[in-house]
């Protein structure tokens, strides 16, 4: 019974594979729809597994293979539950419906407890045992309370929050006994073959000990942008859907044809986009100029949604080289597998935020660094320093973290003429690409110390509301993303335990918390970390705590991307943990079944979470979709106006993106029909063009539809007029309202 398995036919892997990947591909949606509903392929993707999972393992192992088949089933149940929309809100358990699907997902959870109190009482006593019998039982009661508190996202009234969090706790504790029970219940033959593949994984293709790219890490970079790349084209359908986006791509193309700011439209009230900053004679975009600059490059070759993909493979290179520098090179494998199966990272890469490009700089700078310290030559450090400064031209609250925590860190770098050359090097670099943001503002600001974006907050909000720091006038008054006003210790709270919770979810997406794992591992392996660790530790609370002095989370949109920075340290630790937690496992055998099952989970993720995330969330997120383009090319419109009711966003922005930067060209430009005197001005402005008018999705409930067209001027100021109601934005943007303190 616990011989050695029998071979498998290639044949038979490979239709494994191809079959997960069909399974899974059902529920990405395609560029018009969705293939098959969420619901109902959550739970048939979770079937599919499941009955592949048993006819891949041999007789000896069915209880092992049921027990593994029962947690697939059970986590795309536990999926089913969270209420998680396409638009501006965190994800919440909903288990109290009344609907169908969500009735048979919480039968499955109840059948899968039932079993487990019935059939799998020894595991759980064996769990229990365990942990009783690991040393500091005060850290461990810490770190479960910490794993406890993030496992839900809070909410304002505590009750249904109290019963949103035990709920998760118990869907958690559920997952994770189903699945010891399936490892217990593994056979020896099936364990040795999982770990023997499990050293092939994460053992370097050169077989040497010095870092380098082999084809493994060659081969996780290709798939990372290729998966990315996937996702970017089919769930965002290469479209901006977030305010920031917008901007980013707008400001990239106007940069690729040659300009810093657009000449002022002649409507101005016509072409109100949110975050551009309008002045009597021009308009621009307020937002640091470092990625929008590296933006430019797709934006001139055409294929601006693919720059985020590519720089998602860039990081998984720099990821593993920079932790083969400070951890075993079988650690840094591990850690840049989860890096590269992690949902945070790879819907991050499918983006146009500007949060990939500040980690790839900040990893470049790490790896400079880490050089430097080795070597004790200047040169490194000098380069650490200037990717240290891109990072403050992308994300310059990011740039000062990154620069105050490798700044501390070269000193360990002894130059061998003057000790402290390699860190008086860094922090020149630093300062001299960081300083190159003076004349930026300068030439948008008029002066260089004032930044454009804090310009725009000022004008079109509450002067010094985005500014550092506390006080009662910070914030954007925005209750639903910030919900006491001002910024104190209790926001600090809330932010923190908002971006913890989402970090437990999206990091490594398996069916139990990222930051419970790390919390409660920390302790159990504990004697397993080293002082790498350590800087690993102090790099996460360097980037979370420098975000508590800010007012605003960073939203719902892509999980805790404020913390972003943080991602590299944490599948860094979390490697670490694993190893550990096998080492506890089997003492100085030392078996890989922790790191086995942590690969495992990994490759469950890209066919189980990600997916459901892809078509559930970020496909026409925010109401953003890109039918205009469609909709251009069907109908002719040629050299037209055309007026885009409904609201300022998504309606009017996922058109505006189309505009040519030269309002003057021969190509459709797109206008805000937001009221009956910006219509009449708009007509004005542009007589000799033929005239559309588009209901925007906020009005048909699905997409842009035709209202009527092609007409003349005169025929459109008599035809349907705009109705704006309930949009706050509708004014001429050169002169908006006076911000009240």
């Amino acid at each position: 019974m616990n011989g050695a398995p029998r071979e498998r036919a290639p044949w038979r892997a490979a239709a494994l594979a191809v079959a997960i990947g069909v399974a899974s591909t059902l529920m990405l949606p395609t560029t018009r729809t969705v293939v098959v509903g969420t619901v109902g392929t959550t739970l048939t993707l979770g079937v599919v597994l499941a009955c592949l999972v048993v006819a891949a393992f041999r007789r000896a192992a069915v209880r092992a293979a049921g027990w593994l088949a029962l947690a697939l089933v059970g986590w795309t149940a536990a999926l089913q539950l969270v209420d998680a929309p396409p638009a501006v809100a965190y994800q919440h358990l909903d288990p109290w419906s009344t609907e169908l699907p969500t009735r048979l997902a919480l039968a499955i959870c109840l059948v899968q407890l039932v079993l487990l109190a019935l059939m799998g009482r020894g595991h759980v006593r064996a769990v229990a045992s365990w942990l009783a019998g690991r040393p500091r039982r005060v850290a461990l009661v810490v770190a479960t309370l910490v794993a406890i508190g993030v496992s839900a996202m809070p909410s304002r009234d505590p009750l249904p929050f109290i019963a949103e969090l035990t709920t998760a706790v118990l869907l958690q504790v559920l997952a994770v006994l189903t699945l010891v029970a399936a490892a217990r219940s593994l056979p020896t033959a099936e364990w040795s073959a999982a770990e023997q593949w499990t050293g092939r994984a994460l053992e370097p293709a050169h077989g040497g000990t010095k870092p380098r790219l082999d084809r493994g890490i060659l081969f996780l970079a290709a798939f990372v942008t290729l998966v990315a790349a996937s996702l970017a084209w089919f769930a965002y359908q290469a479209h901006p859907h977030v305010p920031d986006e917008v901007i980013y791509l707008l400001q990239a193309r106007y940069l690729a044809d040659g300009q810093l700011t657009m000449p002022l439209p002649p409507v101005p009230a016509g072409f109100n986009v949110d975050l551009m900053y309008y002045e009597p004679a021009r308009w621009f975009s307020p937002v640091p100029p470092g990625w929008p600059m590296a933006l430019a490059l797709g934006a001139w070759l055409g294929t601006p949604w693919l720059v985020n993909p590519v720089l998602g493979g860039i990081a998984v290179l720099l990821t593993y080289v920079l932790l083969a520098e400070l951890q075993p090179l079988r650690t840094a494998r591990l850690a840049t597998i989860l890096l590269a199966c992690s949902p945070w990272f790879l819907f991050m890469s499918m983006n146009f935020m500007t949060h990939t490009l500040s980690l790839v700089c900040a990893l470049g700078a790490a790896l400079a660094v880490a050089r430097a310290r080795r070597s004790g030559r200047w040169p490194a450090a000098l380069v650490g320093g200037l990717l240290a400064g891109a990072v403050s031209l992308v994300r310059p609250l990011e740039g000062l973290v990154v620069a105050a925590l490798l700044g501390l860190w070269s000193l360990g770098a002894r130059g061998r003429a003057f000790r402290l050359l390699p860190s008086v090097a860094f922090v020149a670099g630093t300062v001299g690409v960081g300083a190159l943001v003076g004349p930026y503002n300068a030439m948008l600001t008029g002066s260089p110390s004032v930044f454009p974006i804090m310009a725009y907050v000022d004008k079109y909000y509450v002067p010094g509301s985005n500014e550092m720091g506390f006080g009662p006038n910070r914030g954007l008054g925005w209750p639903g993303l910030d919900p006491f006003p001002g910024h104190g210790p209790v926001d600090v709270v809330v932010n923190t335990v908002l971006n913890a919770a989402q970090t437990n979810v999206e990091l490594l997406g398996w069916p139990f918390g990222s930051v419970a794992l790390l919390a409660i591992g920390v302790v159990v392996a504990w004697r397993s970390l080293r002082r790498e660790d350590a800087w690993m530790a102090m790099a996460i609370a360097g980037v979370a705590g420098a975000h508590a002095f800010y007012w605003f989370s960073g939203g719902p949109d892509f999980g805790a991307r404020y913390w972003y920075l943080a991602i590299v340290p944490a599948c860094a630790l979390l490697a670490r943990v694993i190893e550990g937690v096998d080492q506890e496992i089997g003492g100085a055998t030392a078996p890989a079944r922790a790191r086995a099952a942590a690969l495992v989970l990994s490759a469950a993720t890209l066919f189980v979470f990600v997916p459901w995330r892809a078509a559930g969330k970020y496909y026409h997120y925010r109401g953003m979709r890109p039918d205009v383009r469609t909709l251009a090319g069907e109908r002719g419109f040629g050299r037209s106006l055309v007026l885009v009711r409904g609201r300022r966003h998504p309606d009017y922005a996922s058109a505006a993106i189309y505009n040519p930067i030269d309002l003057r060209a021969d190509a459709p430009l797109y206008a805000w029909d937001a009221a009956p005197d910006i219509r009449t001005r708009l007509l004005a402005a542009y007589p000799d063009r033929s005239v559309w008018i588009l209901d925007g999705p906020s009005l048909t409930g699905g997409g842009y539809r035709v209202a009527a067209g092609p007409l003349t001027p005169s025929e459109a100021a008599r035809t349907i007029p705009p109705d704006a109601a309930g949009d706050a934005h509708v004014y001429d943007p050169v002169s908006p309202p006076r911000p009240v303190p």
